[in-house]
């Protein structure tokens, strides 16, 4: 991803530091409004354990969306301090650390861009990270950018953020644009969450064998013949993948991908990794979002962005 602009680039900087860009459907689990203070949210995530992991999880979807609305579409950078650890620690090359840092880059967005807006497609939960997709629009008219954010609670609170942005193209190889659900049921939900566990099994090994092991073959074992694609290069269908991602291998016969994180929650499984297409390159930052449905891989997004030579802090993009 290269903005365009000084603007797009303080943009940019806005809303990976922020990396709270919504939900894609706001969970059912409400903040209680306990939370309202600083020390409740502190020990909210031990308030919810008696009552299962579904409301853990819950709960931390719902914060990311309470602060995601509060400080960018509302300007109130007190949800900051709420829900947010003063040491956040920020992993997007163009932010420094800190819940400083990113209350006041969210006053400076929602002062810059008042029609900020953004489209949340779908969110998933797993362990302490929530892994939220969407489609940011900065200007209304415009398409926007496509936009994977990754948060790591701990004690009820934001501590760590991880992004992915990638400008949305005007043409797509396959028909579908990066967002839409197409295989059925046509929900942005994900699936029931005593399926996480096999699904995640399932997409780890099949990433494995494809992305890292670079085997076609392995489209065969693990792909849906309906199978549905959003990465706007890639033609869509079965075919589409094993002819794509064979000139893509072809091309680079050294490329290495080294996977950093799995998040997975009922049949969507998240893969964020390092791809390095040749030795000596920085690579790129690539979160892969599958979606599985009766033992096969049937649909997948992907967001992608070069890594930069330079950051504004020191934690590197992984």
């Amino acid at each position: 991803m290269t903005p365009t602009t000084p603007a797009r680039r303080a943009l940019v900087a806005v809303l990976a530091s922020a990396a709270l860009l919504g939900a894609a459907a706001v969970p059912a689990v409400a903040i209680p409004a306990a939370s309202a203070s600083a020390s409740a949210s502190a020990s909210a995530s031990a308030d919810y354990a008696g009552y299962g992991d579904q409301a853990r999880l819950g709960y931390q979807k719902a914060v990311a969306v309470h602060v995601l609305r509060g400080v960018f579409e509302q300007g109130d950078t007190e949800v900051v301090d709420r829900y947010v650890r003063p040491d956040y620690i920020q992993h997007n090359p163009l932010a420094p650390d800190g819940a400083e840092t990113l209350k006041n880059l969210g006053v400076a967005v929602h002062q810059q861009f008042p029609d900020f807006a953004y489209d949340i497609k779908r969110v998933i939960s797993e362990g302490d990270l929530v892994l939220v997709h969407s489609n940011v629009v900065a200007t209304p008219g415009t398409r926007g950018q496509a936009v994977v954010d990754i948060f790591r609670f701990q004690g009820g609170k934001i501590a760590e953020h991880w992004d992915v942005g990638q400008e949305v193209p005007a043409t797509s190889a396959n028909g579908n644009d990066m967002f839409s659900t197409e295989s059925w049921p046509r929900t942005e939900r994900p699936g029931p969450g005593w399926l996480t566990a096999y699904n995640k099994k399932l997409v780890v090994e099949a990433f494995d064998q494809l992305l890292v092991r670079k085997d076609l073959s392995a489209v065969d074992r693990f792909w849906g013949p309906e199978y549905h694609q959003h990465n706007p290069n890639i033609a869509d269908g079965v075919d589409g993948v094993k002819s794509g991602l064979g000139a893509y291998f072809e091309a680079f016969p050294q490329l290495k991908v080294t996977p950093k994180r799995v998040i997975a929650e009922g049949d969507l499984v998240a893969v964020h990794s390092h791809y390095v297409n040749a030795p000596g390159e920085r690579g790129q930052a690539i979160v892969d979002l599958f979606r599985v449905r009766g033992g096969k891989i049937v649909e997948h997004w992907d967001v992608i962005q070069d890594v930069p030579a330079t950051s504004a802090n020191d934690n590197g993009m992984f």
